[in-house]
């Protein structure tokens, strides 16, 4: 095994157990309830805001934000090696499957779409944080499906690596990891993908305790 791929490696551990830092089953347990309890079972933001309200909401996301940015930035700022994008995402990547597979919680997390946003915030190009903001919110806007925006935003993550660094020497190992972001994306929103296709799926604001 060689050394960039041991980076590599040491880079996802360190993103698993920063994932594994569930802002919203700790914002649950500070209301006295498991948040996988309640509501659609989802330990991510959007069960939060839809079982405790706005402000739980808002702190589960800025947690969640924070445990994929810090790492990163701590890559991009402090370290700055010359494959550190390819470093990120297998920072975000780790901080993905953490957040979506906590050990400690018997693996049943959130599903990743508020720190596959951190990862763009913090890896991408800064034009991705205004335009990216702007698709999700008028996708949410029109449709009312904060399902379809999140299924958009997991395409962040590969668009940049195309436009960005289609020409670096690891553009492949990127791009593949680049898209284990959205699939994982995918396949956590496969329920939500079913609804949509049959027009069962829930819009913003409904009662209904189907996750979105």
């Amino acid at each position: 095994m060689g050394e960039s791929m041991i980076h590599n490696i040491i880079c996802l551990v360190i993103g698993y157990f920063c994932g594994c830092i569930s802002s919203g089953y700790f914002v649950g347990k500070f209301h006295h309830i498991d948040i996988r309890e309640h509501g659609s079972g989802n330990a991510g933001t959007t069960n939060v805001l839809r079982v405790l309200g706005k402000l739980p909401a808002l702190i589960t996301f800025v947690g969640d934000l924070a445990k994929a940015v810090l790492p990163i930035l701590v890559i991009r700022v402090f370290l700055s090696p010359d494959n550190w994008y390819l470093l990120c995402l297998y920072i975000g990547l780790g901080v993905v499957l953490g957040h979506n597979y906590p050990f400690y919680l018997g693996f049943k997390g959130g599903k990743g779409i508020a720190v596959t946003a951190a990862v763009v915030m913090s890896a991408a190009h800064p034009l991705f944080i205004p335009v990216g903001t702007l698709i999700f919110a008028l996708i949410v806007a029109l449709t009312r499906y904060v399902s379809l925006g999140s299924l958009v935003v997991a395409w962040y993550i590969p668009v940049n690596t195309v436009l960005m660094h289609r020409n670096d020497s690891e553009f492949v190992h990127m791009m593949v990891i680049s898209l284990l972001f959205t699939a994982f994306a995918y396949f956590q929103h496969r329920q939500n993908i079913v609804r949509l296709i049959h027009g069962k799926e829930n819009k913003i604001g409904s009662k209904s305790k189907s996750d979105k």
